[in-house]
């Protein structure tokens, strides 16, 4: 009796002891007995389910390692422990958590007790699956978390059980990291000089008390030796382990601040461990393989072979990896968006709020993630898609917009200055690697992208047709090169030399090409140093050849850094000479801006000159200064009733004038100023257009100028800068603001401020956003909104209703007063005197002897009520020709000699006429050549010419009338406006009001029906015939503002050129030279050169009228070019007998991995025309709209079987999505940079959510079931692996479901990977899912 109550002590006492005093009592009675630890642990568990207790139990746990530490640190506790957790009455990892706060920090005192826990370690921390599919999981975890202080430790605040699993694998190994380090005395050598971790005993550690067994001091110093190597093999286990090590990558990914930390202990630890080196089963270089951040932990494994092909042409990216000789794949279609988005920016009748150079970084850094390609290879790219842009230039037809130098600015300022972005952005990241606190990509070596730039322009010197200079600019490629010449030869490199410098002074083979100016435009912006000009074959001359000195020197810019005034043969001088360095331009800026004031109008001179248009190396610093000097300071002695703005009027003419060619303004444009140009011309247009004309200024030049003269340049320079002649909400379309051209004032003040905000909350450190903060004064960091300017204000709003509806009779009586004076100027030659607002007939006669210099004694009254009566004059005199009590000559008559008396009212002549046009309420004038102008002499020529560029690139509109025998008729405001216009005699004193009224007028015409463009152009094309193939191939766009299905074939013949399934000679061999060929020419025959599809798609996409249609049409070309790409071009009877051959996998003769690389080239081509036809809000109908309408729509009948049919399917699914993340990539951006990237986290997640209901069942779809899962794959592996940061914007339930999907299709790496990706929100579901799948 007695063995049997001893035997089951504490059973009979429970009423009045709590089970864990039984539980005690068991144990240590069970330890003085020495007790089985089977038996122990058996009555243990009967006790605690006697007692209602759960198993595994936190509060055993708790009390047996309470137990062991300190007090019964002997063999028998130890062996009870490990039985309890063999038995599973314990929770491991919660056990391993108690011991590590206990244990680590004494390893020295209890080297016993430290072995048993790495022990417990090496068998229990690897079997995670139990602990999550076990009971009181969340439980657990939160236990542990009070433990090891984990949340307080990484400062993480959700406490989901999957996120705490990672935070305690990622503790223990770095625990054990710290605690060897201390070991072995190497901690005081971190940058902390301590652990995080509780590693080491704050008290005296005084002799040895391990309970299990007394050793010598030599003893205890082997066994801790043991024991730091036995604790790095572990952490070399934890790396080696698959479970472990993919949890371990998720914090590197997820904490990178932390890891940070962690990996510097680890090479301090590989660098000068004697215990690692002593290891025997990992070596210090092993150690750093397996935590290398190179070390691919989530690799995709696909389950089936056509799986496994499939990705592994997606995961190469290349689109030339194994289909470099396919039709369309050389290396340069991996940039044919580039090519594209350079020529389209060209367009010179266009201006956009947002600046190239960052768009083109968006663009390069999204094509660098899509193709997969190091940053050389992305840099060569880039610069060969730039040069390629000048070679198209250097033959094409003339026009009235020049073009070259808009390509020069491309290719030497924006290409340059997006490059210095993409570097600073990496020096940037690397400086900020300490505070970061989100995920990030791995950090690349310093300077990485620095020396990839190098290498790439190294490459440049293969490609030297590509090299050649445009004549206009040989001169400074010959002093590029002459500048590295005379730096090898010792002599100092300075502007100063070339001051005067003849190209007879220069050496035998000092000949310079694009690449010495492109590494100047590198060397300004501080990419690359004077090291370049050492590069082999760099310099072609020989050195001891460049003259010491040169005599005579004209003065120059050295001269004016040195001090010499600006007298006028040095502003003549450095007018035609461009600067070569800030401090240049810096120096005329001061003048400019605190000089006297013949000395500002001479240095606003010298801004607005060369330096301006060819100062590539400087250009945005230029045109910021610029724009800074439009808003001069208020004097300081100012004082009076106008505006201080009217005593800088003659600076300000000159700075006016200086900028205002249409190529200049498209300059500003391309460095995203014109929303700060606007900004600084409305309170020019607002004080000059209020005051009378009553005081006057001359110029140097001789000519004078008033309030009106400034007025008008400031006003016409505004209108340039969005389209006033359509309405402004004209094309707008979804819940997105305006974006291209279809600006308006209150947009671009909008996007001003947005601007300088964003400029002084930038962190980022990027050029552009440091220098508008610099120069920005703190009166320019304000807001300005059109309530500012109420003139302006009141003009606009004018503007809009005469667009919008007709003139209201009722006329104010000083406006109508105003009107008849005008009426009065513009008719006086006419031998009849026009009555108030109505022509009628008079007696008068002999009038035209009196000059508008008579009526404009009359006129001295602010411009701004003068414009406030043009609108009713127009209608008075348009509605007496229309009566014909005006004829159509004095119409025209009358109405140049308003536009010279007050040519600001230019402006208002083109919105009326373009309203009444629209309203289509006026008779036809006949262009008969008696009253109106005839363009009889060449109309059919031109009509069967635009026939024949259709035609020649594949367009075929049979509807499209050519000749007849009907007269050439206009609509009668349209007549009037052209009729006009060919009146001005083509000079640069009016090339600006041209470049006003000529885009407006071709746009009118373009909306009007067939013939009246033929009618204008030929018209024009008489006036100026070294324009006419220009004039006729601009003319050719109105075909497609009429005819979709116009627009569709040309679309198809882009696709089918640019994949090399065209069978005609221009364009068998596919790729950008097919689509883009070489510019618009007229060297064939002495007639029109066949245009390349896609010159021709860039010049007329802004006519075409619905671009919402775009979307689908390119869909469904996309999925045309996949089933074509299948069979090779080949007939149906050969496609079949290929079907039924033995390797099938080849369709006609076209491998799968080059038929993915075309698929894949087809995408790109498709996302380009849909980013650059109808920016962000085209992509953003895309993927909200367009893509899920086509999945659930039935597809008509494709191929459901057959090992063709469903391998088509397939290749459908992953064009489209190659095609859906290059739109995304596109107008979003792969990071968050691009001010679109804002709208891209509604979106997408809405996508992903109907990818995630259609997978789940809740959305029936029309489409092969094989595209579907295609689709899902590809766009999931595509963001997996390109776009990881669009994942951490995305609602994290939506993602778990597509990764179970994922799943589903065997598809685990990549569902796994999706999760892995998606930031610290999806982190603890990616950990789950390791341990579920067990690697």
């Amino acid at each position: 009796m007695m063995a049997g109550a001893s035997g089951g002590v504490g059973f009979g006492q429970r009423s009045s002891s709590s089970p864990w005093d039984v539980v005690m009592e068991l144990t240590k009675l069970a330890q003085e007995r020495t007790t089985d630890p089977l038996m122990w642990a058996m009555k243990v568990s009967s006790s605690l389910t006697s007692a209602g207790i759960s198993t595994p139990s936190l509060d055993l746990a708790n009390l047996l390692v309470s137990h062991i530490c300190w007090d019964n640190n002997i063999p028998i506790a130890w062996k009870f422990l490990e039985k309890a957790l063999t038995l599973g009455i314990v929770p491991p990892m919660h056990v391993l958590a108690l011991l590590s706060t206990r244990v680590i920090p004494k390893r020295k005192r209890y080297p016993t007790a430290y072995r048993l826990y790495m022990e417990l370690l090496k068998r229990y921390a690897f079997y995670l699956s139990s602990l999550i599919h076990g009971p009181n999981y969340p439980k657990i975890m939160e236990s542990i978390d009070n433990a090891l202080h984990l949340t307080q430790i990484f400062g993480l605040q959700a406490c989901e059980p999957g996120l705490l699993v990672v935070e305690f694998v990622f503790s223990i190994v770095w625990e054990l990291l710290d605690a060897s380090l201390d070991d072995e005395g190497l901690l005081e050598h971190t940058p902390e000089k301590k652990s995080r971790w509780a590693t080491r005993n704050e008290d005296m550690e005084i002799g040895n008390n391990d309970g299990i067994q007394v050793k010598s001091t030599e003893s205890q110093e082997a066994m801790q030796k043991m024991n730091t190597v036995m604790a790095i093999e572990i952490i070399g286990e934890c790396f080696r382990n698959k479970v472990s090590t993919r949890i371990l990558y998720l914090a590197r990914r997820n904490m990178p601040g932390h890891w940070e930390s962690f990996i510097q202990h680890l090479h301090l630890l590989t660098g000068k461990s004697t215990a690692l080196r002593n290891s025997k089963n990992i070596s210090p270089e092993a150690l750093l393989e397996l935590t290398s951040s190179t070390r691919r932990v989530l690799s995709r494994e696909c389950k089936t072979s056509s799986e496994q092909r499939f990705h592994a042409v997606m995961a190469s990216g290349s689109l030339i990896s194994s289909a470099g000789q396919c039709h369309g794949t050389s290396r340069s279609a991996l940039w044919l968006p580039i090519d594209l988005f350079l020529e389209d920016t060209m367009d010179g009748s266009q201006v956009t709020a947002t600046s190239a150079v960052e768009t083109l970084t968006g663009l390069v850094k999204a094509l660098q993630a899509l193709n997969r390609t190091t940053w050389q290879g992305t840099f060569l790219g880039l610069w060969i898609a730039a040069l390629r842009l000048v070679q198209r230039e250097r033959d094409s037809s003339e026009g009235p917009v020049p073009r070259i130098d808009t390509c020069l600015c491309l290719l030497l300022s924006i290409t340059p200055l997006a490059i210095v972005n993409i570097i600073e952005e990496e020096a940037s990241s690397d400086a900020s690697d300490s505070r970061f606190t989100g995920p990030r990509n791995e950090k690349h070596p310093v300077g990485k992208r620095r020396k990839d730039l190098v290498a790439g322009l190294q490459q440049l010197e293969d490609y030297e047709s590509l090299l050649t200079s445009p004549p206009s600019v040989s001169s400074l490629a010959n002093q590029a090169a002459a500048k590295a010449m005379m730096f090898l030869s010792g002599l100092s490199v300075g502007s100063g030399y070339f001051d005067g410098i003849s190209l007879n002074d220069m050496p035998m083979g000092c000949s310079g090409n694009l690449l010495h100016l492109i590494v100047e435009a590198c060397i300004a912006r501080n990419v690359l140093d004077t090291s370049a000009y050492l590069w082999p074959g760099y310099v072609k001359g020989c050195t001891n050849q460049m003259p010491r000195s040169i005599a005579g020197q004209m003065p120059g810019w050295s001269s004016l850094v040195k001090g010499s005034p600006l007298t006028p043969p040095m502003v003549t001088a450095l007018v035609s000479i461009p600067a070569s360095s800030l401090a240049e331009i810096e120096k005329v800026y001061e003048i400019a801006a605190n000089a006297s004031n013949d000395e500002k109008i001479s240095a606003a001179t010298v801004l607005c000159g060369a330096s301006l248009v060819r100062g590539w190396n400087i250009q945005e610093h230029i045109v910021l200064f610029i724009t800074r000097l439009l808003s001069p300071p208020i004097p300081e002695d100012y004082s009076g009733p106008e505006s201080h703005l009217i005593s800088y009027a003659p600076f300000l003419n000159v700075l006016l004038v200086g900028v205002s060619p249409v190529d200049t303004v498209q300059i500003f444009s391309l460095h995203g100023l014109v929303p700060q140009l606007a900004g600084a011309l409305m309170p020019i247009c607002e004080a000059f257009g209020s005051c009378a004309p009553n005081v006057s200024w001359t110029l140097t030049t001789g000519d004078e100028i008033n309030t009106h003269t400034v007025f008008t340049n400031a006003f016409t320079l505004l209108l340039k800068l969005w389209r006033f002649d359509q309405p402004p909400l004209e094309h707008v379309f979804g819940d997105v603001p305006p974006v291209g051209s279809h600006l308006t004032p209150e947009y671009l003040l909008m996007v001003r401020n947005l601007q300088l905000v964003s400029s002084e909350n930038s962190t980022t450190g990027q050029s552009k956003s440091k220098r508008l903060s610099r120069l920005a004064s703190p009166s320019d960091r304000e807001p300005i909104a059109m309530d500012s300017f109420p003139k302006v204000k009141q003009w606009y709003r004018q503007h809009q209703a005469c667009l919008a509806s007709t003139l209201n009779c009722l006329v104010p009586g000083t406006v109508r007063q105003m009107a008849d004076s005008l009426m009065t100027m513009m008719f006086r030659r006419i031998n009849r005197v026009s009555q108030p607002m109505t022509p009628t007939t008079s007696g008068s006669s002999n009038s035209s002897g009196t000059g508008i210099d008579d009526f404009s004694l009359r006129l001295k009254i602010p411009a701004w009520d003068i414009l406030e009566a043009i609108p009713f004059v127009l209608d008075a005199a348009l509605t007496a020709c229309g009566h014909g009590t005006l004829s159509p000559r004095e119409l025209a008559t009358g109405l140049k000699d308003l536009a010279d008396f007050f040519p600001a009212s230019l402006a208002t002549i083109v919105s009326y006429f373009s309203a009444e046009v629209t309203r289509g309420v006026w008779k036809p004038a006949f262009m008969n050549g008696t009253d109106w102008p005839s363009p009889d002499k060449n109309l059919a020529n031109v009509e069967q010419q635009i026939k024949k560029i259709l035609a020649a690139t594949g367009v075929d509109v049979p509807s499209l009338p050519v000749g007849g025998n009907s007269p050439a008729t206009l609509p009668l405001p349209l007549a009037v406006l052209v009729s006009l216009t060919i009146t001005y005699k083509l000079e640069r004193s009016t090339d600006r009001f041209l470049n006003l009224v000529g885009p407006a007028l071709s746009n009118l015409a373009t909306g009007c029906p067939w013939p009246c463009m033929p009618i204008i152009a030929s018209l024009w094309a008489q006036k100026v015939k070294r324009w006419s193939d220009f004039i006729v191939f601009s003319a050719s766009r109105t075909v497609f503002h009429h005819n979709s299905d116009a627009v569709v074939q040309l679309l198809r013949v882009c696709f089918t050129t640019t994949l090399g399934l065209n069978s005609s000679a221009i364009s068998s061999n596919g790729g950008v030279g097919a689509l883009l060929g070489h510019g618009f020419g007229s060297h064939f025959y002495g007639g029109i050169h066949p245009v390349a599809p896609g010159i021709l798609y860039l010049r007329v996409h802004r006519a075409v009228r619905n671009v919402m249609f775009m979307t689908e049409e390119i869909v469904s070309l996309l999925m045309q070019s996949v089933k074509d790409i299948a069979s090779s071009g080949l007939p149906v009877e050969k496609q079949e007998k290929l079907r039924k051959t033995k390797y099938s996998m080849k369709y006609g003769q076209v491998s799968l991995a080059a038929a993915m690389t075309r698929v894949k080239l087809a995408a790109s081509l498709g996302a380009s025309i849909v980013w650059i036809t109808g920016g962000p809000s085209l992509v953003q109908s895309l993927i909200k709209e367009t893509l899920p309408s086509w999945f659930i729509s039935a597809q008509g009948s494709e191929p459901n079987g057959g090992e063709s049919g469903g391998m088509v399917a397939m290749l459908g699914g992953y064009a489209l999505a190659y095609f859906a993340v290059f739109s995304g990539t596109f107008g979003w951006g792969v990071d968050s940079t691009l001010v679109a990237s804002k709208r891209r986290a509604k979106i997408l997640g809405a996508h992903l959510e109907f990818l995630a209901s259609a997978v789940d069942g809740k959305i029936s779809l029309g489409c092969n079931k094989a595209t579907w899962r295609a689709y899902v794959s590809g766009f999931v592996s595509l963001m997996v692996g390109c776009t990881p940061n669009w994942m951490k914007e995305v609602d994290v339930e939506v993602l778990k479901r597509l990764s179970k999907a994922m799943k589903q299709w065997n598809e685990e790496e990549l569902a796994l990977a999706l999760l892995g990706i998606s930031g610290i929100a999806a982190m603890g579901a990616a950990a789950e899912m390791i341990i579920e799948t067990g690697y």
